[in-house]
């Protein structure tokens, strides 16, 4: 009996006296080893080693997302600079080629960023995750992967959650926990065997900053893969075990970092409202002594405060000068905390003639007279300002620290120093009520505001409201990450309070605050501040109203 050749279609088996036809499959032929000789014959070699990214937006809308704060549609016809990347590409600059994409900042959708992706071939695909965009974020990470990046996530979503951030989405290789910069470098190099021949520069920052750090040669795992077990701050996979890393410690003294690399930024396409022109933003610290229950800072820098020197930040200004940007948002977790910086700050500012205006955000517990005069002769023009409520027990309740009183001497100080306020509240907090809500709303019109936000609370990941929350049984059932937003709806369900109280009081609270003759003009000039976005600012202003769907 002959053999059947590979190529034979079917045969014909008898069973009993009849004749069963058995259809075969054809032979398939392993292009595989064609594929990748061809892709190389044609040159596609990455164009770029690490291609650090703000992702698209998940629904066409501007989005502010940062390194250390979660994402959520810009009501205020913002856009916010992405220093965190321009500072990561300080460290891994002149080691590795660098680029980096605003995909918000350049109004870019996905079909556009793929093309990026395919024309770029990154070796490393770099990227920032937030509970409200992550599906969004993670379609970045697995377009990346299919085109053979190396795929890198940090953020406020994977830090308190790295393994349920990794498990669901096998496109994404690496995690980093809380401060990303030194743990970023720390893998690359590893991977890339260059751990010990790093520039001079970043050896000493790894040893001063980690007593512990050593780097060592990579030991290689059953399966061929490294063993990046020594890499602290770092989530990854063994096999199929999802592994956390011990944590890295805290750059100490953030003067010793590089100078953000400004210049790899759109700055030209950033927007800050009533500003015209570039816009940027100038990390002053990072951590923030506050308690607040909801906030998400502490999850990425902790409560521990360090400060850049007014030197060091007076330098970085005299570089946004020469490249033509004037409009600064000095950003911190808590800019006026350490009032010896401030004022150094602002003197450092008028003794080097620099022209700029800019703006930071404050608690009303940490400003007086003589520094809010000091902060407007320098150029300070606006003063974002943390109110929350206009209820004494609930700021109580979450850890807040200031009273009402104390709100309204501060901005009016602010005001009488020539500085515009800008307020922001939250609707839902625990312990809140409809006549809780009248109160705040009365508050905010009662303040000397320019401008005011209201959002609804929102129980992010790491937070102790979101363990509150949990044990409360508050969460509305169903919540998917992408709903713990501050604006789009709300995850919240409140005995007495539903979720749909909380987002109808979010929107009346607003109207009752702008519908009058001195905010309506604020807000018609800030819509008009820019005429490259009059047609989406009216968009997001009428949502906000409620006038429009969204």
């Amino acid at each position: 009996m002959g053999e059947r050749q590979p190529e034979a279609a079917s045969e014909a088996r008898n069973v009993g006296r009849k004749t069963r036809l058995i259809v075969l499959p054809p032979a398939h032929p392993n292009t595989d080893a064609i594929a990748r000789d061809s892709a190389i014959a044609r040159g596609e070699a990455s164009k770029v080693d690490v291609l650090l990214v703000n992702p698209p937006s998940p629904d066409g809308a501007v989005w502010i997302r940062s390194q250390h704060r979660v994402g959520r549609r810009s009501r205020e016809n913002m856009l916010w600079p992405q220093v965190s990347l321009a500072q990561m590409a300080a460290l891994l600059q002149p080691t590795y080629s660098i680029r980096i994409i605003d995909a918000i900042a350049e109004r870019m959708d996905y079909r556009a960023f793929e093309d990026i992706l395919r024309r770029e071939r990154p070796r490393y695909y770099v990227t920032q995750l937030t509970g409200p965009t992550l599906q969004s974020d993670m379609y970045g990470a697995f377009l990346a992967k299919a085109n053979g990046a190396t795929t890198i996530a940090f953020g406020t979503h994977i830090t308190p959650m790295p393994t349920e951030t990794l498990r669901p989405f096998p496109a994404l290789d690496y995690g980093l926990r809380g401060e990303p910069d030194l743990t970023l470098c720390d893998l690359i190099d590893h991977l890339e065997g260059r751990q010990f021949d790093r520039p001079a520069l970043l050896e000493p920052l790894f040893r001063k900053h980690d007593p512990l750090y050593q780097p060592r040669a990579l030991a290689t795992l059953p399966d061929g893969s490294p063993d990046l077990s020594g890499v602290r701050g770092l989530v990854w996979r063994r096999g199929q075990e999802i592994v956390v890393n011990p944590d890295r410690p805290f750059i100490a003294d953030l003067d010793d970092l590089p100078m953000p690399l400004h210049h790899l930024l759109p700055f030209n396409r950033y927007l800050m409202p009533l500003l015209k022109g570039p816009f940027t933003f100038i990390v002053t610290s990072r951590g923030c002594p506050a308690g607040c229950t909801f906030c998400i800072k502490h999850v990425s820098y902790g409560p521990t405060m360090r400060m850049r020197s007014p030197s060091k930040l007076v330098e970085e200004l005299q570089v946004l000068d020469t490249l033509g940007v004037h409009n600064i948002h000095m950003y911190a977790d808590l800019f006026t905390v350490n009032r010896d910086q401030v004022v150094g700050l602002c003197r450092g500012i008028l003794e080097a003639g620099l022209r700029i205006r800019w703006t930071c955000n404050s608690r009303v517990d940490f400003v007086d007279r003589e520094m809010l005069e000091l902060m407007a002769r320098s150029g300070c023009h606006f003063i974002s300002w943390g109110l929350e409520s206009g209820n004494a027990k609930i700021l109580a309740h979450a850890r807040k620290g200031v009273d009402p009183d104390r709100a309204r001497q501060s901005l009016t100080l602010a005001h009488e120093a020539g500085i515009r306020n800008w307020g922001y509240f939250i609707i839902g907090l625990p312990g809140e009520t409809e006549e809780t809500i009248r109160q705040t709303i009365a508050f905010s019109k009662s303040l000397p505001l320019d401008i005011a936000l209201f959002h609804i609370a929102a129980p992010h990941p790491g937070t102790p409201f979101f363990h509150e929350v949990v044990r409360n049984g508050w969460f509305r059932k169903g919540v998917r990450w992408e709903e713990v937003d501050m604006d789009e709806s709300t995850v919240l369900d409140y005995p007495g309070l539903p979720a749909e109280r909380l987002e109808y009081w979010q929107k009346r609270a607003f109207r009752e605050w702008a519908m009058r003759p001195g905010p309506m003009l604020t807000y018609l000039r800030m819509v008009l501040s820019d005429t490259r976005t009059v047609k989406s600012a009216l968009s997001v202003g009428l949502q906000h109203l409620g006038w429009a769907k969204r």
